[in-house]
């Protein structure tokens, strides 16, 4: 059972403790991305692997996860933007 279904179905439980899984499920979410940012980004620009990075590992990795952010944040204010639209066209109607 994962988180965010346990918790839904502590809907009338203790406020505190919904504050707890909620924190919980951000923390498990996030992991999940770091995850999938680190396999991505490790397929994309590990050539062969050794002991050490060498300087274009290095800066493909750096590339690898700045898009990453850059793109989870356009699609995070992209998602913000629709739904206000939504809103905001529900209070016309």
């Amino acid at each position: 059972m994962s988180l965010d279904s346990f918790a839904g179905q502590l809907a009338g439980a203790d406020p505190q403790l919904q504050q707890f899984l909620q924190a919980e499920t951000q923390k498990q979410r996030f992991q999940g991305l770091v995850h999938g940012l680190t396999d991505q980004c490790w397929d994309i620009c590990m050539e062969k692997p050794s002991s050490r990075l060498d300087s274009k590992t290095e800066h493909c990795i750096s590339n690898c996860v700045d898009r990453f952010i850059d793109t989870s944040n356009f699609v995070v204010n992209r998602l913000e933007k629709t739904q206000q639209f939504a809103s905001t066209s529900e209070l016309d109607d």
